[in-house]
């Protein structure tokens, strides 16, 4: 018998916060639960346990399909803390010579929810009995460009399902898709081909819009029939995560046209389709083929790899070539910066001193970083460091955000509007639910994160309610009365010692826009903060602090709103004025 490791990370608020002390138990299946653990452990101050060295089946086994055999072995995961809803994960896999990461997101508890949270991890793909392909798919052109989304809302079973969504970032998306599909002990061209597959498959969903095009509230399914399989809460694979963090920005797209290739793929053993074999990839990659010559192979010459045209929530793109011990200049800086802001929340990155300068420090910043994120911890920021950096540090930006959000309105102490929220409502009541639906986003999965706080309900603020209804156990309408209203406020309020950890109180949003022509000690605020602002993100112009806004300010709060995904009109309403305070706290 061979052995791999298994490693448990555990976070609060999807990534943004991780639970030091929680207490992890490894057990055997066949005692669980009155037999003694196999091992228990303890998070460090980043979440992550020490890696544990388990019992599985030889490599050999899962290296070609053979009847009755599951090359990996089976174990329980119990996740315990204070406060917090205790995880059980069921069925948790480990292969020979490969460290699997189970990341564990623990909700705070709450009264409508369980103590305990069941988590079962199927057969994986490759062993289950294959599912008939009933794939559909477009060429049809609705987005204007391909962009990687910062999420992506998966339906738990197939089209039409009564089933529940969970949102999750693309990359977690992508790893777990892998994870669940293929075979970590594969060669790595077989494994990159396919992830190559699952990216562009999934881009191609969302490309099209095919589902919400079709008035579905999600992207894409896990039913292996229609799309592919995803698995909530499963363990994924260390090598497969680095794979994912190097490409996931890359897609196959067919010669003459625009939107990413559907890659239709199977295993071409139990289920046989038109294109790539998930088999057929192992025995190519040990005839020495690339991962983009086993794609010509099944696809034809006619395709090429193409980068995304951008990544969505991130600050800034990365800077073309990997930053290095003697590297200078802004790219340095804008990552020393937000380094310093994630140590906020994982505090064994140790402190930088800001100056565009490369030095030893930073290397050994950047490498504690890249251990903590399974990333090659070389202290070289290449693009898989760059962007997961800039993942995290908008994570953690975002809990910040909530703690300004929820202090620049004008606080209503949960006291019901007296009135139905419903699609078309608008106003402070509104703003007052959004924040609080967007707080219960970051810390629930199956709850998607809004992306405005804007006063009007709209679709998405629909949809995100309909979730947060089905979370809690209410009449999912998708109408805010006084049952979702309540529940509303008390998951807020119980999430508040976790928002404060990420944030403290800002100054207060004036409530009424600053523009051109604009006075007073609001504007000179806003203009000391850009400024500030302005020492990391050179591109905005330095300003006179002398209160009066004119055509320069505009100019550096248009320069601002382009660097942060924001409307650019050159006008600090309350969404540009909280993300100037968010990122001059974050400094």
């Amino acid at each position: 018998m061979s052995t791999g490791t298994l490693r448990v990370e555990v976070y609060v608020a999807r990534e943004a916060m991780p639970l030091p002390g929680a207490v992890v138990q490894v057990y055997d299946p066949a005692v669980f639960p009155d037999g003694e653990p196999i091992a228990e452990l303890t998070a460090d101050e980043s979440g992550r346990t020490e890696a544990v060295t388990l019992a599985a089946p030889d490599a050999a086994l899962s290296q070609e399909p053979i009847d009755g055999i599951i090359p990996y072995g089976v174990y329980h995961v119990v996740v315990q803390s204070a406060g917090y809803q205790t995880q059980v994960i069921r069925g948790v896999q480990v292969f020979a010579g490969i460290e699997a990461l189970q990341q564990v997101e623990m909700p705070p508890r709450q009264d409508r929810l369980p103590e305990v949270e069941f988590s079962d991890i199927p057969v994986h793909t490759l062993a289950a009995p294959g599912e008939p392909n009933q794939t559909e798919y477009s060429t049809a052109r609705i987005l204007n460009r391909v962009v990687i989304p910062q999420y992506i809302t998966v339906h738990l079973g197939r089209p039409q399902s009564n089933a529940a969504n969970v949102t999750v970032s693309f990359r977690n998306y992508i790893k777990n898709v892998a994870s669940s599909e293929i075979y970590p002990t594969w060669p790595e061209n077989a494994l990159r081909a396919n992830i190559y597959c699952q990216i562009s498959l999934t881009l191609n969903r969302v490309f099209t819009e095919w589902y919400r095009s079709r008035g579905y509230d999600y992207d894409i399914t896990n039913s292996t029939s229609y799309d592919q399989a995803f698995v909530k809460g499963r363990d994924i694979f260390a090598n497969i995560s680095r794979i994912v963090d190097e490409i996931f920005d890359t897609y196959i797209q067919k010669r003459n046209f625009t939107e990413p290739f559907y890659a239709e793929y199977c295993d071409g053993r139990q289920v046989t389709c038109p294109g790539l074999k998930q088999w057929g990839t192992v025995t190519l990659a040990n005839q020495g083929y690339t991962p983009f010559g086993i794609l010509q192979y099944y696809y034809g010459y006619d395709i090429s790899l193409t980068e995304a045209f951008s990544i969505s929530g991130t600050p800034r793109s990365y800077p073309g070539t990997p930053l290095r011990e003697g590297s200078r200049g802004t790219a340095v800086r804008v990552m020393q910066q937000q380094l310093n802001r994630i140590r906020k929340n994982y505090p064994a990155i140790p402190a930088l001193t800001v100056d565009g300068v490369f030095g030893a420090a930073t290397e050994n910043a950047v490498r504690v970083f890249q251990r903590a994120f399974n990333l090659t911890a070389d202290g070289v920021v290449g693009k898989a460091t760059w962007y997961k950096i800039s993942y995290i540090y908008v994570s953690v930006t975002k809990l910040a955000e909530l703690g300004s959000e929820g202090s620049t309105i004008r606080p209503i102490a949960g006291e019901y509007p007296g009135y139905p929220l419903r699609r078309g409502s608008t106003g402070e009541a509104v703003t007052q639910m959004q924040v609080w639906l967007r707080a219960a986003g970051l810390f629930y999965d199956s709850i998607p994160v809004i992306s405005s706080v804007d006063g009007i309900f709209g679709p998405n603020t629909e949809s995100a309610v309909r979730a947060f209804q089905r979370t809690f156990g209410l009449t999912a309408d998708g109408i805010v009365g006084p049952a979702t209203w309540a529940q509303l406020f008390r998951v807020y309020t119980n999430l508040q010692g976790d928002i404060d950890a990420g944030a403290s109180g800002p100054p207060y949003y004036p409530g009424s826009l600053l523009r051109i022509g604009s006075r007073g000690e609001n504007v000179r605020t806003m203009q000391s903060y850009l400024n500030a602002i302005g020492r990391v993100y050179t591109d905005i112009p330095p300003l006179t602090v002398d209160g009066i806004y004119g055509s320069s300010t505009a100019a550096a709060v248009r320069v601002f709103q382009l660097l942060f995904g924001l409307s650019s009109d050159g006008i600090i309403g309350r969404t540009t004025w909280d993300r100037i305070v968010a990122v001059y706290r974050s400094l």
